[in-house]
């Protein structure tokens, strides 16, 4: 379970679609039972009686159940969020990329590739600007290498596909979107989250499937539970 620390006080937590209800009962317990539940397209609210809040992004929105509830009401959330769905994967940082389609949280086809990168040198002067050149020609390179194989392994899923999620370095994802060799029809799938992971190879592409099933709540302690640590 991903848990981090947001803005403003409270936890973002990462919880496996089977894991949810679980995960409620839970924090039911430790701030009371839930006085109500605020559902819309994109996020689903619970406040219990004791102050806390469970914050719900809806993933692959919209949630399809609108309103404000008494007390936990998760199932439509439950519904949406254990629907299987065909997912690509484009995870990169510029030492390696890994793309794949995955079906719930198994991947059936993937291809992932290893990008040279000079090391950094402790020189000056002009070594020091050829270093810089040269760095920046192989990330181009690496991001180029990037696109061409979403385009190859993505490209012919277009319309197969959910949605498109992201990995690894915002930046070089950045420049990947812009790279003229990126599908347009797929940019328009990919989701505005990014997943922190790991320089990308075949695992981490498993691990990313995973991941993207997973719910984030951001938790923001109420009066009883203040201290309480956060369990699924």
């Amino acid at each position: 379970m991903k848990v981090r620390q947001v803005a403003g006080g409270g936890r973002a937590v990462e919880v496996p679609p089977e894991r949810l209800e679980r995960w409620f009962a839970g924090f039911e317990r430790r701030n009371g039972p839930a006085e109500r539940t605020v559902l819309t397209a994109e996020q689903v609210v619970v406040t219990a009686t004791g102050g806390g809040t469970a914050t719900v992004t809806v993933p692959y929105p919209p949630l399809g159940a609108e309103g404000e509830q008494p007390g936990l009401v998760i199932e439509p959330l439950l519904r949406h969020a254990l629907t299987e769905r065909r997912i690509g994967l484009v995870l990169l940082r510029l030492g390696a990329h890994s793309v794949g389609v995955a079906v719930g949280e198994r991947v059936v086809t993937s291809r992932t590739d290893r990008h040279l990168m000079q090391g950094r040198t402790a020189a000056g002067g002009w070594s020091q600007q050829r270093f810089a050149r040269r760095r920046g020609n192989q990330a181009r390179q690496a991001v180029a290498r990037a696109a061409r194989d979403v385009a190859d392994v993505l490209g012919p899923e277009t319309a197969s596909l959910d949605a498109v999620v992201l990995g690894g370095d915002k930046a070089a994802l950045d420049e990947l979107l812009a790279d003229a060799q990126f599908p347009k029809a797929l940019a328009e799938l990919v989701m505005p989250w990014v997943l922190d992971v790991a320089e990308p190879r075949r695992a981490v592409l498993d691990e990313g499937a995973r991941r993207a099933r997973a719910v984030e709540i951001v938790v923001r302690d109420g009066r009883t539970s203040a201290g309480c640590s956060t369990h699924v």
